[in-house]
């Protein structure tokens, strides 16, 4: 088979592996069955006479031969949406950024670069959706998207080991906060110190894997008291207003606090940083991906003096 009869069907397949991490995840956002898929990348593999897939314990990932795969069949999917668009009588996206955020970053610094966008560039089309680091970063190597606004804690790594490196600045780098609520004790005070942790109630992120102690103060010698378990941050914050609990929360979240909470420093201890940072391929970025990134850079600047410590108190 040459690889000039590969079907686009197996270029899309492709890529959702890519984007997905694993055969069964890109089966069910295909709505294909996982042997359907397999055969689709056995099929690829076979007209490019390379494995495009590395298969590891904890999913897949492109080889060197995929990277240069997904890169072309990024372009030749995008120019068939955009012809299917025209034959359908619809109008042409000229100019469409596709960007990736983090939850945190959809609070406040994502709604200000999209109201300057549209002032500034009205014509410009800027398609995003959430996620978490990880499923960001592999959808910027399978080319789904062109920005990913990513999170970054101490040591400060790389958000993955594949080669070449991904191109990233830091938009924001800020305290880590807590969420508690306006009636608590805590509240008092204008910071928190660290001793006082000790045996309190928490509203962590997820209830399985790594994700799980995310919104408990980093740190802790002991095991914390995990109260309840979301994913979202404005509920989140909705428990901790209910006094259900206690959570750790980026200042970037800090004014879209619901009443009833209030953002704290933390003292004592490590001194714990997060960075919010703005990651694409390597390469030259067309002049529209270019505008997007310094309307964050601006957006980011703009939220730069944000200071903790709203809510207000319980009655509010």
């Amino acid at each position: 088979m040459d690889f000039t009869d590969v079907s686009l069907t197996a270029l899309r397949v492709l890529r959702a592996v890519a984007e997905q991490g694993t055969f069964t995840a890109a089966a069910a956002s295909l709505g294909y069955t996982q042997s359907a898929v397999s055969r689709q990348i056995a099929a690829i593999e076979r007209a490019a006479g390379a494995e495009l897939l590395e298969r590891r314990r904890d999913g897949v990932r492109l080889t060197p031969a995929g990277r240069i795969v997904m890169r072309r069949a990024t372009v030749v999917l995008d120019e068939i949406d955009t012809t299917a668009r025209e034959l359908s009588g619809l109008p042409t996206e000229a100019a469409t950024v596709r960007l990736g955020w983090l939850p945190s970053a959809g609070a406040a610094l994502l709604p200000r670069a999209l109201l300057a966008l549209r002032r500034s560039d009205p014509d410009l089309n800027v398609v995003s959706r959430e996620g978490g680091t990880p499923a960001l970063v592999r959808a910027l190597r399978a080319g789904s998207l062109d920005l990913a606004l990513l999170a970054s804690a101490p040591p400060f790594r790389p958000p993955d080991t594949e080669s070449p490196p991904l191109v990233l600045r830091t938009l924001t780098e800020r305290p880590l906060y807590l969420a508690v609520p306006a009636a608590h004790p805590l509240a008092r005070a204008d910071f928190v110190d660290v001793a006082d942790l000790r045996g309190r109630r928490w509203i962590a992120g997820s209830s399985s894997g790594e994700d799980r102690l995310m919104g408990v103060w980093p740190g802790l010698d002991e095991r914390p008291e995990i109260a309840h378990t979301a994913r979202d941050w404005l509920a989140k914050l909705q428990l901790v207003a209910a006094g259900c609990g206690l959570t750790t929360v980026s200042a970037s979240l800090a004014p879209a606090v619901p009443a009833g909470v209030r953002v704290l420093p933390v003292r004592g201890g490590p001194q714990e940083q997060r960075r919010l940072l703005l990651a694409r391929l390597p390469g030259a970025p067309s002049e529209a991906v270019t505008r997007v990134a310094a309307a964050l850079r601006a957006a980011a600047l703009d939220g730069g003096d944000a200071s903790p410590g709203g809510g207000g108190s319980a009655a509010t």
